[in-house]
This record gives C-alpha cells, structure tokens and sequence, in this order.
C-alpha cells in the first residue's frame, strides 16, 4: 500500500484514463480528490463511487477547468497532482473554444492551484503521442520517435489537426510555466489508449475500434500507436511514486495501420462482421517506431501487447452493450 497515508488529486475524474486511474490509487491506499464538471450526474461518478476503497477514500469535487482558482480547493493539501481533464474529440466546429481553449487554460489553471500549494511535490499531466510525433518530419517504418521529438503547431494548423494542435500548445504551456514558477512535473504521452472501460460512456479511442466492428464495409487508411489503459494508469502513478522520474514518457506498445487492427480482430473474433477494404485506393499510410526504452527503464512499463488490448476492448464494449455481436 505504496499509497497509504497520502492523498493526491486526479482532475477529469470521470475520463477513460481518469477512471483507471482513480481505482489503481484507490487499490494503492492512496486518498483521491477527484474533480468532476457535475458531481450530481451519476453517469460521471457512480462507477468511481463503485471502486473499491471509494467509499473510504475517495472525496468528490465540482471543478471547470476555464474557471481559474477553481481547482484550488482541490489542489491544497495533496502531495501529487494528476491532471488528465482535456477534451478529446474529432468532430468540432470550433476548434478554439472546443480544444485549444480548455487545453491550454485549463492545464495553466491546474499548474496555477499547483504553485499556490505547498503541498505538492510534483504534477503529472497527461499529454499525448500527439505533441510529439507530427513535427513534419517524415514518419516511415525505420524512423524512431521519442521523447525528443515535439510536433509543430504550425505544421498541425495546417493539416487542420485540431486536437494535436491542443495537446501541443497545452504541453508547451506547461513546461513553460513550470520551469518559471520551479513545479516539479512529468508528462505522460500515450497514443491511441485502449482496453477495458470503466466508464458506461463511449470515449474516443474505444469508439475507434467499435467503429470497426460495428458493420462498417471499410477502415481508415490511417496508422496509429495503440496502448493499453492499464499500462497508461499504472505509469501515471510510476511517474509520481519514481524520484528519478522527469521529463516527458512516450507511452506506445506498437504503431500499426487500421489494417493490421483489423486483421488482429479476425483472428479474435472469426464470427465478427469485419470490413473488408480500405477506404481508398491510395497506399496505406506508412507506419513509424515510437521508443519504449525510457517507459520501460525508468518507470518499469511492461508493456501488455496490442492482441490482448483489443480483445479487452471488444469484450468491454460487448459488456457495456455498445454492439450486439
């Protein structure tokens, strides 16, 4: 019970990544602070409530992240904050209001509840694969990213890349902000993030794969890093509870084309209605290496493979009656 005796805050409590989480600190003897938009809606609270250790354990807050000293109460007091609370989506209309702007001040909001806390000893903000992989350099099956790497905003503006172009200025902001005010903070950067849910909603990278095996005749010519919730949760609290921990983590198990995810479900799942095709002609979009070493060395991720990854991910979305099989 790693945890026992200290208490941290997760903002964004009721998120896919959030809720893991939630129960990996609460399984640790840790006391959560859990922020939330609405507190009263039982479909963002009742499955943290459910966890085991909630009931002793877990304290629920009403925070907005566009509202500054909002997390303060929240904050005072914690040794560790984690601040996962940022819109994901694709669809937007208004990239600015909808992405940037909660991305961008509501990270600086939390750091800002951070510096006004004595108590905290380090923040740890989760970022994405996305603020590090499109700096225009070209990506092709022998190139390595890694924690070096940070992508462009211009480069994302251009391609209209809006949730890449929010992971980006967030993290950006961030760093900046830390490094003036002296906060000690790791960034967690995972890829596309699936696995079991916890939540009863649908979030976005679990919708990718439902998107899959929901009928459709075809699948993207798009090519991603996928890795486990699990895996993602447990290095948050690595990159707490590990002294030496710093800097950014690139969190990646394996970057594949759609086409590969589909050809893992046949082999899973023979009776599923799979799509047969790509969506165009055109080649297949090329895939890249993204770096293990620093996840596995320094915060000791071993990484579960895709194959069982996506078998969680189908399974949950059956439980949870997102499709009928």
């Amino acid at each position: 019970m790693s945890g026992a005796g200290k208490t941290v805050c997760v903002t964004g409590a009721s998120g896919y990544i959030a809720s893991w989480l939630v129960k990996l600190l609460l399984q640790r003897g840790y006391t959560v602070k859990a922020s939330v938009r609405d507190p009263n809606d039982p479909k963002k609270t009742d499955h943290l409530r459910a966890l085991d250790g909630a009931k002793e354990r877990l304290q629920m807050f009403k925070a907005n992240l566009l509202e500054e000293g909002s997390f303060d109460a929240m904050v005072d007091g914690c040794q560790g904050v984690f601040h996962t609370a940022s819109p994901f989506y694709h669809a937007v209309t208004d990239p600015q209001a909808e992405l940037i702007e909660p991305a961008v001040k509501g990270t600086l909001n939390v750091l800002g509840s951070c510096a006004r806390s004595p108590s905290v000893k380090r923040v740890v903000v989760t970022s994405s694969i996305a603020a590090v992989a499109y700096s225009g350099k070209p990506r092709t099956p022998d190139v390595v990213v890694d924690e070096t790497w940070f992508s462009d905003p211009e480069v994302c503006k251009a391609s209209k890349l809006w949730y890449v172009v929010s992971k980006t200025l967030a993290e950006d902001a961030a760093w900046k902000f830390v490094k003036e005010r002296g906060i000690d903070m790791v960034t967690i950067n995972p890829a596309m993030v699936i696995g079991p849910l916890l939540q009863p909603t649908l979030n976005t990278s679990a919708a990718a794969i439902l998107s899959i095996i929901n009928g459709s005749p075809t699948y993207p010519n798009t090519t991603f890093g996928w890795v486990n919730v699990k895996d993602v949760a447990n290095a948050h609290i690595q990159a707490f509870e590990v002294p030496s921990a710093s800097g950014r983590y690139c969190l990646v198990e394996r970057v594949v084309h759609y086409s590969e995810i589909v050809k893992i479900l046949r082999g899973l799942f023979p009776a599923l209605q799979l799509p047969e095709k790509c969506e165009d002609d055109k080649p297949f979009v090329p895939t890249y290496q993204v770096s293990k070493e620093k996840a596995k060395t320094s915060l000791g991720i071993d990484f579960i493979p895709l194959e069982e990854s996506v078998k969680e991910t189908v399974e949950s979305l059956k439980e949870k009656n997102f499709f009928k099989a």
